[in-house]
């Protein structure tokens, strides 16, 4: 009998952070170090409650910056695991204008914020990462996760810029234009990765589901297209 292929197919379990101060008041995060607010630590406990079914799961990797570990921190205790954490899970950097309001970047960076609004994929905030760099760096992150664990099943706790870089790869859409898919914080999804040689070639198992999180006030969501019909 011919011998049986070896799975390769990697199992990921994506979770975006809970809910911070700046989230709420819509400020432009990137790689600031900011923590959860209360909300945020309540969405981590929830769904760390949800992956103590996912028994199959072996490893957990975050984000190093500090609301990436808070959210994974409860899923670990509930699973036994380690955080092993990884700086190229990171959001985008927005450079000079993190920690920013839409509003304020206007005042202060009016050309960059029109720029901004063109929503292409070469533009970057003024030191900051463009998308195109951005997601290069995501998709290598995800392809070095999928190679070194090959076949298995993984949490990994990131930020909502990296997994619209994921569902954009998934979907074959481009990396310019606004986003066009539902991530909230502390969301369940769940994508497998068939070779770890072709990180690009992505399956959306789950997508955006907040079951857990049904009775916590509503999320402030970042609509990009609400800033162009405002431009208009």
């Amino acid at each position: 009998m011919p011998t049986p292929k070896p799975e390769t197919t990697t199992d990921l379990i994506l979770i975006r952070h809970g809910e911070t101060a700046w989230n709420r008041e819509l400020r432009f995060q990137g790689h600031a170090d900011v923590p959860l607010n209360d909300i945020g630590h309540e969405q981590a406990r929830r769904i760390g409650l949800r992956l103590a079914s996912e028994t199959a799961v072996r490893h957990i990797i975050s984000s190093d910056l500090m609301r990436a570990q808070q959210t994974a921190a409860p899923g670990a205790q509930q699973l036994s695991l380690p955080v092993v954490t990884s700086a190229a899970l990171r959001e985008q950097f927005f450079g000079v204008v993190e920690g920013m309001r839409s509003d304020e970047i206007q005042s202060l960076h009016p050309r960059a914020w029109e720029e901004w609004l063109e929503f292409r994929e070469d533009h970057a905030m003024p030191e900051g990462e463009t998308a195109r760099e951005f997601h290069a760096r995501i998709i290598a992150a995800l392809g070095g996760i999928a190679s070194e664990h090959r076949g298995r099943h993984l949490i990994v706790v990131t930020h909502g810029g990296v997994l619209d870089m994921v569902w954009r790869t998934a979907r074959g859409l481009s990396l310019s234009g606004p986003r066009r898919s539902d991530i909230p914080n502390a969301g369940f999804n769940r994508i497998r990765i068939a070779d770890p040689q072709r990180p690009d070639d992505i399956e959306i198992v789950e997508w955006a589901d907040t079951r857990h999180l049904a009775d916590l006030p509503p999320q402030p969501t970042y609509d990009q297209t609400r800033h162009l019909k405002n431009k208009d």
